[in-house]
């Protein structure tokens, strides 16, 4: 069986598709890394330098980058 990709989504606390995003992961038993950019400034760097933008969610999938909360293309990228 092939291992999963690495899960890592960039969230605030009071954004509804990061916790949609979560929650969805949760469900399907995938393992992700959380980092708040909202207190985060070293990750809010980081993901605004792979995204080019500020909005949130964004979520990699192992080498993959979705912003906003895809719920079709993470279904395709996880094969869940």
């Amino acid at each position: 069986m092939a291992t999963k990709p690495h899960v890592t989504i960039y969230s605030t606390p009071t954004c509804h598709f990061c916790h949609a995003a979560k929650d969805f992961f949760t469900a399907n038993n995938v393992a992700f890394t959380d980092y708040n950019v909202g207190t985060d400034l070293e990750k809010r760097k980081e993901m605004i330098e792979k995204s080019g933008q500020m909005g949130v969610p964004v979520i990699t999938v192992g080498k993959d980058l979705i912003v906003g909360f895809d719920e079709p293309k993470l279904r395709e990228l996880l094969a869940i």
